[in-house]
């Protein structure tokens, strides 16, 4: 594992992470001028050094541009009107220099992760609630179409279940666009609602949740699935309340024996169609489920995600009489509800990029 990659997970702020560097590197220099250079510690110091170079210059970049933005604060303190000018353009000069530089620190000490730049997918569930559940579930879907069309993002439906009050027992769809799964991977977990239902007759607000699970898209070349691990159902599709949608047989059902998942399609009115977007989904559950395996955790990471739609396990709540919409985990509250679900949803997402890194 390469420096940079095993700093970036340690956590903490850049300056903790400088004066870490600059003690390992000052550490190495001492090998290196002291040890026998036949030595394997020589030849590890070596590498480490140069590695640690280039973090090192920028460090020396950044405590001078500090400097002289402490100088030329001094300055602007000074009776001379005209010196005082001059000063405070040069803080403007040496704050936009130093800002640059810490941004390209920051992205060497906390390199971004591939897998932010991919496509995500989104798995919407009806939780506790009933038919109001999934016309939450029908909502957060309409709140992150709206948010994919803002952003460029294209969105599609790969596999959806309709309730009887045209909710969404469950809906998975991809947002295809460079960044997406950067944008949705924070918004998984358990989302409760307060609110009057629209099948309430008597004005009482309700409690209700819903589920969300996202995932970074996988292609078809980097998880190879056996077709004698798969066996492949076809049946008649139907919609909510058991509406004959499709008269043939193009709905698709796939099982993999050996995980024991079970992906249905039947949005598309050809088999093919259908049976290609079960494929993509059980894709990225099994490749969801083979990392979480590697990190040695028993459950899926959807199960993770998701656990059971309880109203107690919420990370976030959409409170409707009050307008108000609070994401728990980093306790951020907004009194602009009505704004969020037309999917104005920016200043949440960039804050949770900002605190759950």
């Amino acid at each position: 594992m390469g420096l940079n990659n095993s700093i970036s997970k340690q956590g903490g702020d850049i300056r903790s992470k400088l004066e870490e560097i600059q003690k390992e590197y000052e550490r190495c220099l001492k090998i290196v001028t002291g040890e026998d250079n036949t030595s394997p510690l020589f030849r590890e110091a070596i590498v480490k050094t140069g590695e640690m170079e280039g973090i090192i210059s920028l460090k020396k970049k950044l405590e001078y541009a500090e400097k002289k933005i402490g100088e030329a604060r001094e300055l602007s303190l000074s009776g001379d009107e005209e010196l005082r000018g001059l000063a405070k353009d040069e803080i403007d000069v040496l704050v936009e220099e130093k800002e640059r530089v810490e941004l390209e620190i920051s992205s060497l000490l906390f390199p971004d992760d591939p897998k932010n730049l991919r496509n995500a997918v989104i798995e919407i569930r009806a939780g506790v609630g009933g038919e109001e559940a999934s016309l939450f579930a029908r909502d957060l879907f309409r709140m992150y179409s709206r948010f994919c069309e803002k952003q460029g993002y294209k969105t599609e439906v790969l596999s959806s279940n309709q309730s009887d009050a045209a909710g969404f027992k469950e809906i998975i769809f991809m947002a295809r666009g460079k960044g997406a799964y950067r944008d949705f991977k924070n918004e998984g977990g358990v989302h409760r609602v307060q609110r009057i239902p629209e099948t309430e007759n008597y004005g009482r607000i309700h409690t209700s949740a819903a589920t969300v699970a996202v995932f970074p898209d996988v292609e078809e070349r980097e998880i190879s699935i056996n077709p004698g691990d798969i066996r492949i159902d076809t049946f008649r599709s139907s919609g909510a309340g058991g509406q004959s949608v499709n008269k043939t047989s193009s709905a698709v059902r796939i099982t993999h024996v050996p995980s024991g998942m079970v992906i249905s399609c039947q949005d598309e009115r050809s088999q093919l169609q259908n049976r290609v977007k079960a494929l993509k989904i059980l894709r990225v559950r099994l490749q969801a489920l083979y990392e979480t395996e590697k990190k040695g955790k028993i459950d899926s990471e959807r199960k993770a995600l998701v656990k059971t739609g309880e109203r107690s396990e919420k990370i976030r709540t959409y409170n409707f009489p009050q307008n108000r919409i609070t994401d728990h985990r980093i306790d951020l509250t907004v009194h602009n509800l009505d704004r969020v679900m037309e999917g104005n949803i920016e200043e949440i997402i960039e804050s949770l990029k900002e605190r759950l890194k």
